[in-house]
């Protein structure tokens, strides 16, 4: 602080603080979603000692990517139950980065289900084996309506917030999967095509490694306390700086609790005490930020205050 600064700093929390926020999940989607943890389990099971008997590796790869989409549900019901916890002098922020963290482990447990049936489907399209064709297609029916009923389960809330639409569209994925070791199945049957079960199997890796890839980026973004990306800390500062009665605006910082909760950090130098609120009103309506901490300076003289 230079000397034209007062030793006087004020501190302001943003009051607006909601408790519940438009995004979070409810208890019934949580039951939900544990009763879709069960079924998916089940499921998996079935499908994966249908593989061994069968010796399909399209079936055991749709087992290893419903066993990843049932572990990545129980973490998700687990990191909404942690994340509702509150706040204590150890855990300030409180425990809402716990669906975070979930979301960091599922990405890491579908890569590494992803990259074993990719080289399982690599040596079954080379080295195709017999298959019974009839088991893999009963199963994979049963699969289909399973898949069906637990994407119908978790599609409640789906709408608006991010990881219940990941768990639908992981399920209504692995309802297609099934399809596609149907027909596999199928052709085996009927046409004694044996390579297309590794064919199936290496699309079903694939889509399981984008879709690790694809997620990685944004989760570790929120991790390493980056800003969102869709906000420029440029355009916040500038528009901030336009508002009668400040001065200048630095010391900015900007990043996500978890995937519904931006925080905002600043100080501005303002002989005016009340702009504060102008200024969190504007942070609120503009850019959706409900959680800002804003530390005044006052100064003596400021060359380039707008008035």
């Amino acid at each position: 602080m230079n000397k034209k600064q007062i030793t006087q700093q004020v501190v302001y929390h943003n009051k607006k603080h909601h408790h519940h926020h438009h995004g979070e999940v409810t208890e019934q989607t949580i039951k939900y979603l544990f009763i879709s943890f069960l079924i998916n389990i089940f499921l998996s099971c079935l499908e994966l000692i249908g593989g061994v008997i069968s010796g399909s590796a399209s079936l055991i790869g749709d087992a290893l990517h419903n066993t990843s989409d049932a572990f990545s549900i129980l973490i998700a019901v687990m990191a909404f139950k942690i994340g509702r916890k509150k706040a204590n002098h150890c855990y300030t922020y409180g425990f809402k980065r716990a669906e975070v963290i979930g979301g960091f482990v599922n990405l890491i447990l579908l890569f590494i289900a992803g990259c074993y049936l990719l080289i399982e489907g690599f040596v079954r399209l080379f080295r195709p084996e017999p298959i019974a064709g009839g088991l893999i297609i009963g199963i994979s029916l049963v699969a289909l309506i399973i898949d069906a009923v637990t994407a119908k389960l978790s599609h409640a809330d789906s709408h608006h917030n991010t990881n219940m639409r990941m768990v639908f569209v992981h399920n209504l994925a692995d309802a297609l999967g099934s399809v596609g070791v149907i027909i596999s199945g199928i052709c085996m049957l009927i046409w004694d095509v044996v390579w297309i079960d590794g064919f199936v199997a290496l699309c079903i890796a694939g889509y399981m490694i984008y879709h690790a890839v694809y997620g990685f980026l944004p989760v570790v973004r929120i991790l390493m306390n980056a800003a969102p990306l869709h906000l420029s800390v440029d355009e916040i500062k500038n528009t901030l700086e336009r508002i009668e009665g400040v001065c200048e605006i630095h010391h900015i910082h900007i990043w996500q609790i978890n995937e519904t909760d931006i925080s905002f950090n600043c100080h501005i130098v303002s002989e005016n005490l009340d702009v504060v609120p102008v200024l969190q009103q504007v942070l609120a309506d503009k850019f959706g930020i409900c959680h800002s901490n804003i530390q005044v300076e006052k100064t003596v003289a400021c060359q380039t205050c707008h008035l």
